[in-house]
């Protein structure tokens, strides 16, 4: 697994040269919270084919993307949106798409409940409460906590303004730590999720949870 930002640039750019080994470093970067993603949209059924088609058109285009660490995993969550979205509409399913941007007009406040709430889940059950997020606030708690992009990235892989995901994260985080709160007599049996090593901050890597899903650090409220 590739250690920060700086790693991960030199990876892709070696990668876009047709150094096999760099792109397999940066697939073993990128992968397990790209995978995260693409459940939060297709479900766990089809996510593992629906990521394949993903890094088949990123292996594709790769020569054609221009950037730096951050950049790559947004390119890359969008592309893992399309094919999601692709996907749903061949198998005539529709998404289940939350309210739009705006009705996202409440600003994040400065306490870090929600985001301390999400840091002392397990990754399983992090998704599964994930899960009974509406769609806008699943998306963007996954793009800004687990995939690490920030608000302006994901807002351009969700076709909405940064302001507006920010908002959602912020919900959707603020629900996490209602649900957690709910099961409050399981809390002997959840796992704390240390940081994400390297995202300019040098901590520690998370560690991959049930079927390869890792997570970056738990973002604060302010953050978001």
């Amino acid at each position: 697994m590739l250690g920060d930002d700086a790693e991960l640039t030199t990876a892709v750019l070696a990668a876009q040269d047709g150094d096999e080994s760099a792109f397999r470093s940066v697939y073993r970067a990128v992968h397990p919270r790209l995978l995260g993603y693409i459940r939060t949209l297709v479900g766990d059924l089809d996510a593992e084919d629906v990521a394949s088609e993903s890094w088949l058109q990123i292996a594709r285009d790769l020569d054609r993307f221009e950037g730096d660490a951050d950049r790559f995993r947004g390119w890359a969550a969008r592309i893992a949106r399309n094919r999601a979205l692709d996907h749903i509409r061949m198998r005539g399913r529709r998404p289940a798409i939350g309210g739009d941007e705006t009705e996202l007009t409440v600003k994040p406040g400065d306490a870090d409940t929600a985001g301390e709430a999400l840091e002392a889940l397990a990754t399983g059950d992090t998704f599964a409460l994930i899960s009974q997020l509406p769609q806008d606030q699943a998306e963007a708690v996954v793009l800004r906590v687990v995939v690490g992009l920030d608000a302006k990235s994901a807002a351009e892989t969700l076709g909405k303004r940064p302001g507006a995901v920010r908002t959602a994260a912020h919900r959707g985080l603020k629900r996490l730590a209602e649900l957690l709160g709910d099961q409050a007599g399981d809390a002997d049996g959840l796992a704390a999720v240390p940081p994400q090593r390297g995202r300019r901050g040098g901590a520690a890597s998370a560690p991959t949870g049930p079927g390869g899903v890792t997570h970056s650090r738990s973002r604060t409220q302010k953050d978001m």
